[in-house]
């Protein structure tokens, strides 16, 4: 009596202990010469990992050491089982790729992670003092953007991958990528206010169209690809610009990209 127990017990636990191992047509010949029912060899065979050679050779062997034809069709079946995708690396609570917690604009690293840019402050002036400043072609009336120093904090190479984390009720037409046009001390860029990219007219000429793609709700990615060249970018937010007629400033996201 104690011995059936005790058989009954191992019959119970045997697969919870198999599966925490990956198995093999060696495994399984075990587990028919040590007796197990054809149904609990299935059970543990669906219920735990495992590699099984399902070559000619591989079924001879197995059908030499006895084991039972339902037997080797659940381990074919588990052998040819296909792989699940790996779910999409983003943030349970919110959707947003992990790194990107914040308000601000980011940048794919290496490693396929992201990590926040570092803001510039830029300067901005319709016209008069800045002007003294141009070398380019910045005429009056335009919004005219002075970063100092000549080469921006971040520097990568292309492919670019930025993320863009707007503010609320913020699009992302309401960004401008920007190409700078550098000086031996500073960088400067001609712009317009409330960031109409695709506005009319020679304000816009060092503004870059370019195409995004909403990864989740207020987020959005863009690709800078190696046909812009070499030299000096800036991603610059809305309302960066508070007055068109006095200097303010704001911030620019910026990059160098030398080769």
């Amino acid at each position: 009596m104690r011995k059936s127990f005790i058989t009954l017990v191992f019959l119970a636990i045997c697969p919870i202990l198999v599966a925490q191992q990956s198995l093999n047509n060696d495994s399984v010949i075990k587990l028919v010469k040590a007796g197990l029912s054809e149904d609990l060899i299935i059970t543990t065979v669906n219920a735990s990992a495992g590699t099984y050679d399902t070559s000619a050779d591989g079924l001879i062997a197995l059908k030499t050491a006895g084991v039972s034809d339902k037997v080797v069709a659940a381990m074919v079946s588990r052998a040819f089982a296909p792989v699940p995708a790996p779910a999409a690396a983003v943030s349970p609570a919110s959707g947003r790729p992990p790194g990107i917690d914040e308000v601000g604009v980011y940048m794919k690293d290496r490693t396929g992670a992201w990590t926040m840019l570092t803001s510039e402050v830029v300067n901005f002036k319709t016209g008069g003092f800045l002007k003294s400043l141009a070398t380019d072609g910045i005429v009056k009336g335009d919004v005219n953007g002075h970063v100092q120093g000549p080469q921006g904090k971040t520097k990568t190479t292309f492919p670019v991958e930025i993320a863009v984390y707007a503010p609320e009720g913020t699009e992302i037409n309401e960004y401008q990528l920007l190409r700078l046009r550098t000086h031996s001390d500073s960088r400067e860029f001609r712009s317009v206010t409330g960031g109409i990219v695709h506005a009319s007219g020679g304000a816009t000429r060092d503004a870059i169209e370019f195409q995004s793609q909403k990864l989740c709700s207020r987020v959005y990615q863009i690709t800078l690809p190696a046909t812009l060249g070499k030299g000096e970018y800036g991603l610059l937010p809305p309302g960066s610009v508070s007055s068109s007629n006095m200097a303010s400033g704001g911030k620019l996201y910026s990059l160098s990209i030398p080769e």
